[in-house]
C-alpha cells in the first residue's frame, strides 16, 4: 500500500551541504531526520566496495592532485560511453585511503566545496556501521538504499559486484532483514543475483528517462526493452514477482499527465523518484527562478507536483528541506 508520506532518502548523504558520500554528509543526513541514506557502490582492484557515485573519481576526489597516481589516468568505455580519468578498479583500497573527497558541482554548491580535502573515502561497510550507530543515537530505525553501479562492466573485468555486496552485507549484519535495506540498480541482472543469493531486502529497479539498461543491451542488443517501455503497463507486468518497486527519473513523473505511479501501485510495486533538489540548476525549466544556477527556485512547486503522484519515496540532497516538505 502507498504511504501517506513518502520515504525521505538522503541522496549520497546530505549531498546538498557536504561533499557526497563523505562521513559528514551521512552524519548530517541522519541528524536531519532521513528515513534512509543512499550509498552508491563500486569496487577497488582488491575487491573492496567503496561508496562513490561513479568508478571514475576525478570529480569527487583530489586524485588529480596526487603526482604518484598521474600514470593511472586513462580512458575507458563504461556502459558504452568513453570516459577519461581515474577509476577505482585501478587502485587498491590502501591507495584510495590517501585520497580526500571533493564537491562534485562546486559552482552550484560552493558552501559544500568549502569542505573539500577534509575527509577520506568510505567503504560500504563504513556506511552500514555508521547508519546502525546513527539509528541508535537518534532513537529511530534508519535504512540503507544501496545502489549498485556498473555491474555488467565490473563483471567483464573479473570484479563481480554481487558476491562482494553479499559478503559485506553479511559481515555487517545487514543481510538477514535485521535492518531496513533496499537494493537498487539500473541493471536487473545483478538484483536477481542478490535475491537468488538470499539477501533479505526490497529490490528496486532504477529507470532512466531514456535509453536501455546496459546489461540487457549487451545480452539482447536493440531487442532489449527500453526504460520508457518498462514503465508502460505491459512492461510493469514483466516486473511483478521479480522486484518490489521501481525508481524513476523525476522527469518521467513531471512530463505531462501520466499514470506511472498508479499503474505500478495497481501491480503491487512501490515507486521512488530521484532527485529532488532545490537549485535552479536541477529544477525542471518551469520551476526555475532568478539568481543563477546555484539559487533556489520554486522547488516547492516541483516537489508538490511530484508528491501529488503518490510516490512512495523521494531522494533528496537537502534532507532538512525534504523532511520538512514531504512530511508537512
Amino acid at each position: 500500500m502507498p504511504r501517506n508520506a513518502p520515504l525521505v532518502i538522503g541522496h549520497r548523504g546530505a549531498s546538498g551541504y557536504r561533499p557526497e558520500h563523505s562521513r559528514s554528509a551521512y552524519e548530517l543526513a541522519l541528524a536531519m531526520g532521513v528515513d534512509a541514506v543512499e550509498p552508491d557502490v563500486v569496487a577497488t582492484s582488491d575487491g573492496v566496495l567503496v561508496v562513490r557515485h561513479e568508478n571514475e573519481i576525478s570529480g569527487t576526489t583530489d586524485v588529480a592532485a596526487h603526482p604518484e597516481f598521474a600514470d593511472r589516468k586513462t580512458t575507458k568505455r563504461i556502459d558504452g560511453q568513453a570516459l577519461t580519468g581515474w577509476f577505482t578498479e585501478d587502485f587498491t583500497w590502501a591507495e584510495l585511503t590517501t585520497l580526500r573527497t571533493r564537491e562534485r558541482v562546486p559552482e552550484v554548491r560552493p558552501s559544500s566545496a568549502s569542505f573539500d580535502g577534509a575527509q577520506p573515502i568510505l567503504r560500504l561497510v563504513d556506511v552500514l556501521d555508521l547508519v546502525r550507530a546513527g539509528s541508535a543515537e537518534h532513537g529511530r530505525e534508519i535504512g540503507v538504499v544501496l545502489e549498485i553501479k556498473h555491474a555488467t562492466y565490473f563483471d567483464s573485468i573479473g570484479l563481480g559486484l554481487a558476491p562482494l555486496i553479499a559478503r559485506d552485507l553479511r559481515s555487517a549484519g545487514w543481510a538477514e532483514g535485521e535492518l531496513p535495506l533496499i537494493i537498487e540498480s539500473f541493471e536487473s541482472t545483478v538484483l536477481e543475483q542478490l535475491r537468488t543469493a538470499g539477501i533479505a531486502a526490497s529490490y528496486v529497479y532504477l529507470i532512466e528517462a531514456k535509453g536501455r539498461p546496459y546489461d540487457l543491451l549487451v545480452a539482447q542488443g536493440k531487442q532489449a526493452l527500453t526504460y520508457p517501455a518498462t514503465v508502460e503497463p505491459a512492461g510493469l507486468d514483466g516486473l511483478v514477482g521479480r522486484f518490489d518497486g521501481i525508481s524513476v527519473n523525476k522527469r518521467m513523473l513531471l512530463k505531462g499527465p501520466n499514470s506511472i505511479v498508479d499503474d505500478a501501485h495497481d501491480r503491487g510495486l512501490q515507486v521512488f523518484t530521484w532527485t529532488c533538489r532545490p537549485e535552479n540548476a536541477f529544477l525542471a525549466p518551469e520551476f526555475r527562478g532568478a539568481g543563477g544556477r546555484e539559487a533556489f527556485g520554486d522547488y516547492e512547486g516541483e516537489w508538490s507536483a511530484i508528491a501529488r503522484t503518490g510516490v512512495d519515496g523521494v531522494f533528496v540532497d537537502h534532507p532538512d528541506l525534504g523532511a520538512g516538505f514531504f512530511r508537512g
